[in-house]
């Protein structure tokens, strides 16, 4: 028994990332949607390499939930908290939960507009925003009438990708912006979205969706055009957005890295644990997937 307890004491000494002492929580905005559940999936399988528990919560998109979610983790004296906001400002005070619990406190994919995070870990959105634009630009020739369907208001990666699509577009005065409105990153409100946006823009020959989901509802509304006479250009990579990709439907994803944001984010959060110092933000980039290299990637 004192071999045992001296064994105990000596890996609770080791660190955070033996295990022993220290759980985190990750408060994701939501799990409807392939692109988090890939960030849940690369956060667990780092977790679990490293002998941690982390307490994975799906806010369903509604940010009252991640100021729930946060007290809990601060009642379970969690080393780290890493939130995935829901709305970068709704999630200020979610953030003041574990700021006054003295937990460390990691933001994933989208910013926090208030309140102290050690260090934010995301896309590169603006650079795919960017290159959504060149590659949407070059398979139109440099011209036409293009719709963009924005994502979740007051989330910094909609803000983020929308400033990087208009910053690449100034490059191609021929394209021109028709039509712009959010769809929440949503599927269904992709389509509905682009359903209303034909009523009145018949002669659309591109569209982009800051998400692969709305661009798929997108797709579904455009029928046979899409990716045909309507080339249409997403973002996120997620499975079912490279099998379009493969099958023609999309022209281009602009792909994140879920899984690799979710282990990141547990790697940083570990180091938050440990009090050391953090850079402010840590970009993962992402990757175009055309038709040509789709079957290279994942869910192809």
């Amino acid at each position: 028994m004192a071999v045992a307890g001296t064994l105990t004491a000596a890996l609770a000494l080791t660190g955070c990332d033996r295990g022993g002492n220290t759980d985190l929580g990750l408060a994701l905005s939501t799990m409807n949607n392939p692109f988090f559940v890939g960030i849940k999936k690369g956060a667990q399988a780092e977790a679990d390499a490293r002998g941690l528990h982390i307490n994975i919560t799906d806010a369903q998109n509604d940010p009252t939930q991640q100021i729930n979610q946060m007290e809990t983790f601060t009642s379970q004296n969690v080393k780290a908290a890493i939130i995935n906001p829901v709305d970068s400002d709704a999630a200020v005070p979610a953030v003041g939960v574990a700021n006054r619990a003295k937990v460390p406190v990691i933001s994933l994919d989208r910013g926090v507009n208030g309140g102290t995070v050690g260090s934010t870990i995301a896309s590169d959105n603006v650079a795919g925003g960017r290159l959504a634009a060149k590659t949407l630009a070059e398979s139109l020739g440099g011209k036409g009438k293009v719709a963009f369907l924005e994502g979740q208001p007051g989330t910094s990666a909609a803000r983020e990708r929308g400033r990087g699509f208009e910053e690449g577009l100034r490059k191609y005065p021929g394209i021109q912006v028709v039509a712009r409105q959010p769809a929440d990153f949503d599927r269904t409100k992709g389509m509905d979205v682009m359903t209303n946006m034909l009523q009145a823009h018949r002669d659309l020959t591109g569209v982009f969706a800051a998400n692969d989901e709305m661009a798929l509802g997108a797709a579904k509304a455009l029928g046979g055009r899409s990716g045909k006479d309507v080339q249409v250009v997403a973002f996120d990579g997620t499975p079912d957005g490279i099998t379009a990709v493969r099958n023609g439907t999309l022209t281009a994803t602009i792909a994140q890295q879920p899984e690799l944001l979710g282990k990141q984010a547990v790697d940083w959060a570990l180091k938050a644990a440990h009090g050391e110092k953090l850079p402010q933000s840590v970009k993962v980039p992402v990757v175009l997937v055309t038709r040509k290299n789709a079957a290279t990637f994942d869910g192809g």
